[in-house]
């Protein structure tokens, strides 16, 4: 039975793993047979926001502690994450993916990624074992691997230059597909970046899924 590690970055859109997308990913995991163990970084999130209203709002969060809303408590810090017991890497998207796994949403091609996360999605690439990365999430790719390595965010102009800036090479994709890199192991798929529904969503995070875990 293959076993996946599946890293989350809080818990709602705005300020943290899109909620859809990272059941959807749970679930096509559970469907197609595979275990899963949830990690998230053990901090402050960049900030709250009110999901109602869209805007900031006073207080602080912990990323791993919003996460576990969505793992049922089942979930583990990333300094806990070893590659060498884990067949694959998934990691959902959401804004907390570009502002707690790292700080894309506000310094684009200069973005940095957290520690924690860069060691683990490095010690997948280094292992030569598969990941996947959906939504916002792939701007963590050309970080992780070596320049020229393929990816996508949909087809947003902006967002795919930021990608080529930091070393990656950005393909277009539809909503209900997937880019995949052969030579390093590492798909990736739009979701919500571009899907107008969860259907849609969920079309291209199964057809990932299913490929990571033929790989």
């Amino acid at each position: 039975m293959k076993k996946v590690a599946v890293i989350l970055s809080g818990c709602g859109v705005y300020d943290g793993a899109e909620i859809h997308e990272a059941v959807l990913c749970l679930l096509h995991l559970a469907r197609q047979g595979a275990r899963y163990q949830c990690f998230a970084p053990d901090k402050p999130q960049h900030h709250v926001v009110n999901h109602l209203t869209g805007e900031a709002q006073a207080g602080s969060r912990n990323v791993l502690e919003e996460a576990a809303r969505i793992a049922r408590g089942q979930i583990k810090p990333i300094s806990a994450l070893k590659a060498d017991d884990f067949d694959a890497l998934l990691l959902p998207g959401g804004f907390g993916a570009a502002k707690n796994l790292c700080d894309f949403a506000f310094k684009g091609a200069d973005a940095r990624v957290d520690a924690g996360v860069l060691a683990a999605c490095k010690a997948f690439a280094a292992a030569r074992k598969p990941a996947g990365y959906c939504c916002i999430a792939p701007v963590l790719i050309p970080h992780a691997y070596p320049a020229g390595v393929k990816g996508t965010i949909g087809t947003d102009p902006g967002v795919a230059g930021a990608f080529a800036a930091m070393g990656g090479e950005h393909i277009g994709c539809a909503v209900t597909d997937v880019v995949e890199d052969e030579h390093y192991k590492v798909i990736s798929t739009p979701a919500y970046m571009l899907a107008e529904n969860i259907a849609e969503a969920d079309t291209g995070i199964g057809k990932l899924v299913k490929r990571l875990l033929e790989m």
